[in-house]
């Protein structure tokens, strides 16, 4: 990454922080939810080895426009605008190719993201992943308030099958996936067995 790109994931810090700062995770701490958003590059940098900027600013604004603004709003298309301006039009594609229509039932939204997952460019496949990888980690180990063992179980094995469906090419990213579900489903069943 050159100069001008470090500048524009710092921008892309700033604006997820912007968008996210009223938002918690759903975990028992109430945790800022930008801890996510940032973590994203990270796994992308450190474990897939991405240094593309395009794919490691879109990661950081993954959730902006799912989560932050409703969908289809002025304030949708003005971030959608401010983005483009910012970042450029790939960056708004990938974070689109990543972002659930929410005014689809949330079951119909889980099924389409396993049917949509081949469809992804190689570069929104990248965002999936670490954003699976960092969920299933979370839903493992620190899970959202609330969320029974057959929730959490269920979750971990719908983001597999995201992550089967999507294929990504990255070695790094597909063996740390398959590390933290398999170790989360190991510690979720062993609670199972215990509870039994």
């Amino acid at each position: 990454m050159n100069e001008t790109d470090c500048g524009k994931l710092i921008k892309a810090y700033e604006l997820a922080a912007r968008q996210h700062k009223d938002q918690r995770r759903k975990d028992t701490d109430a945790s800022p939810y930008i801890n996510h958003p940032i973590g994203l590059p990270a796994i992308l940098w450190e474990i897939g080895g991405v240094r593309d900027a395009d794919v490691l600013i879109a990661a950081v604004l993954h959730d902006t426009l799912e989560d932050t603004v409703d969908q289809g709003s002025d304030a949708d298309r003005a971030l959608q605008a401010e983005i483009v301006k910012e970042f450029g039009k790939e960056v708004l594609e990938l974070v689109l190719a990543v972002t659930d229509d929410k005014s689809v039932e949330k079951q119909k939204r889980k099924l389409l993201q396993i049917q949509k997952a081949p469809t992804l460019s190689s570069k929104a496949k990248l965002i999936k992943l670490a954003d699976k990888i960092s969920n299933v980690t979370d839903v493992s180990n620190n899970p959202p308030s609330g969320w029974d063992l057959d929730r959490r179980i269920k979750y971990l094995s719908w983001a597999k099958a995201v992550v089967d469906a999507a294929q990504s090419d990255s070695i790094g990213l597909n063996a740390r996936f398959q590390s933290v579900y398999t170790e989360g489903m190991e510690k979720l069943l062993k609670e199972q067995a215990v509870k039994i």
